[in-house]
């Protein structure tokens, strides 16, 4: 959707004015002058908060190097959503350097709404505390020895076609080695991925590199997640939501939009089989090469600084040994043959489907809110995050539920705090709707996960066919 007009025409003319300022900081003066640049201009070195640039080659961040990949962008949203006790004293710790004069700020922070959700939250979840509780790390040594052990299996069986002890069939193993592989993305890679395994940085990077386990790339992984997580269905900055065009649509478009394609009528039949090659697209995937995730690179996050050039000999190397485990040994061990190739990816397939379908459920849903920057277009105020995280979100089913998937059946109180373990969401989801509903914000809850799934499939119909678009006679007297 076009973006608000009188908003882009004041963007243009800061635009103006910071080419006439950067010529004059250019003179003699610049020693005693501020550094004035837009956004695209941040060297990868630099993050912009608010609008003030930090060099942050020498800050030494309480959570590890992780703040030096995002070198060379406006951080604004992604630092407030991962500091839930933000004050500007925390700013105050790097060097800064310069102004942003492009910074249009489209979320408002440190609202009414968020601030009684953190105070309610925060007498649950004592300030410290927040990381993986016993109970996480002994859920996530199960599925991590259970990785394990199938991937053992998975690389060195040669009984893919024996089939007189059902159990070590190549069938059954890949089915396995896949829900496995899918376990470590929702209980392991993700808390870690986010920083809400452990206070400690190497803990935290250790359990992330568990998305390379399961042939994805921990960066790659980040530079998307992250975007979603501070854009969360905004048509124009979450990868996520039109990351599966042309393909099928996420997003409900308006009818006429060029984006609509017309198999997209057909989406809510097989969207969900689209889905199960979500593996080999991601094992496949040449962006591990330089690792410009192109999802994030196409909503403008810069991706050229050097803590991300540094790690992309690592991420090919961990891709090489996946290929290498996963395709190579199982094809020398039972021969080369498209038998072979079919077990693979049925592999491939157990582990799409267990990741993407609960993904899906997620903010594809009756009634979530698909264009949360509505209020932003028209007036060109901020839009509260909080509350857009919210209604962009769904919950469904219960503690159990969260001990198979993560917490991630708890995304809405997830999308509000992101860096919190997993562990903790069911302790605080009651509490959150008790202040949702106290301010009037629309809480989407599922007691179980067939109601969520029944709710996708509804909504993936609806966007394909532009049925929440045609409009409906008035019935009545005229």
């Amino acid at each position: 959707m076009p973006p608000n007009a009188d908003t882009s025409i004041l963007r243009n003319r800061i635009a103006t004015k910071v080419n006439a300022s950067t010529d004059f900081i250019d003179s003699d003066d610049a020693a005693t002058q501020p550094t004035l640049r837009s956004t695209k201009g941040l060297k990868g070195n630099e993050i912009a908060i608010d609008g003030i640039i930090y060099d942050i080659s020498e800050f030494v961040h309480p959570g590890g190097e992780v703040v030096k990949f995002f070198g060379g962008n406006d951080v604004t949203v992604q630092y407030k959503m991962i500091h839930p006790y933000h004050t500007g004293k925390h700013l105050e710790k790097m060097k800064e350097v310069g102004k942003v004069v492009d910074f249009v700020p489209e979320y408002k922070f440190d609202t009414p709404f968020e601030r009684d959700i953190k105070k309610e939250v925060f007498k649950i979840v004592r300030r410290g505390r927040e990381f993986g509780t016993n109970g996480y790390f002994f859920r996530a040594f199960c599925y991590i020895s259970f990785f394990f052990f199938m991937q053992y299996t998975f690389a060195t069986s040669t009984t893919f076609f024996t089939y007189s002890n059902w159990c070590e069939s190549g069938i059954i193993t890949a089915v396995a080695f896949g829900v496995a592989q899918a376990f470590i993305g929702l209980n392991v890679q993700h808390d870690g991925n986010h920083g809400a395994v452990s206070k400690k940085p190497w803990v935290n990077d250790l359990f992330g590199f568990g998305t390379d386990l399961i042939g994805s790339c921990k960066w790659n992984w980040m530079a998307q997640h992250w975007t979603h997580h501070a854009y969360t269905n905004h048509d124009e900055k979450d990868p996520d939501s039109f990351s599966s065009e042309p393909m099928f649509a996420f997003n409900d478009y308006p009818l006429g939009n060029p984006k609509r394609k017309w198999w997209h009528r057909f989406q809510g039949v097989y969207f969900i089989f689209m889905l199960g090659l979500y593996w080999l697209s991601t094992v496949m995937n040449p962006q591990v090469l330089d690792l410009r995730q192109r999802g994030a690179q196409y909503v403008g996050i810069q991706m050229e600084n050097d803590f991300i050039v540094k790690r992309r000999k690592y991420a090919i190397m961990l891709r090489a040994t996946y290929v290498f485990l996963n395709f190579i040994c199982p094809a020398i061990n039972n021969g080369f043959s498209l038998a072979t190739f079919g077990i693979i990816m049925l592999m491939g397939m157990s582990e799409s489907f267990t990741l993407s379908i609960l993904f899906s459920l997620s903010h594809n849903f009756v009634d979530s809110d698909r264009d949360p920057m509505a209020d932003f277009k028209k007036t060109g105020e901020g839009v509260c995050w909080f509350k857009s995280q919210v209604e962009t979100s769904s919950t469904y089913g219960g503690a159990v539920s969260g001990w198979l998937t993560g917490g991630l059946n708890f995304q809405v109180e997830h999308h509000l705090f992101p860096r919190m373990s997993s562990a903790w969401y069911p302790f605080i989801a009651p509490k959150i709707r008790e202040v949702c509903k106290k301010h009037g914000v629309n809480y989407a809850y599922y007691p179980w996960i067939h109601q969520n799934l029944i709710s996708t499939f509804t909504y993936m119909h609806r966007t394909g066919t532009g049925a929440n678009w045609e409009l409906k006679p008035l019935s009545g007297a005229s």
